[in-house]
């Protein structure tokens, strides 16, 4: 099996579950063991915890910009502006 993900905006809800996942996870501290033991740094972590809220930020601004493009056409359309 394959798997596609394109730059849309529908993306955003994936990466929120991946996003409550890891944050779940991190705070149990689940398998840091594993990396910290082989080199990385805890912060390390915290900083793809914060660059993931980041790209989940930026898609829903994506996503409100579109939306209210479309509500402008839809007014544009019904009333003739």
């Amino acid at each position: 099996p394959s798997v596609f993900i394109g730059t849309s905006t529908a993306i955003q809800e994936a990466w929120k579950r991946v996003a409550d996942m890891f944050t779940i996870m991190f705070r149990r501290k689940a398998f840091l063991h594993w990396y910290t033991g082989e080199g990385m740094d805890e912060m390390e972590f915290t900083e793809a915890e914060s660059n993931l809220n980041d790209l989940i930020s930026e898609y829903q601004q994506y996503q409100d910009a579109t939306a209210e493009e479309e509500d402008e056409e839809d007014f544009e359309d019904n009333y003739g502006e």
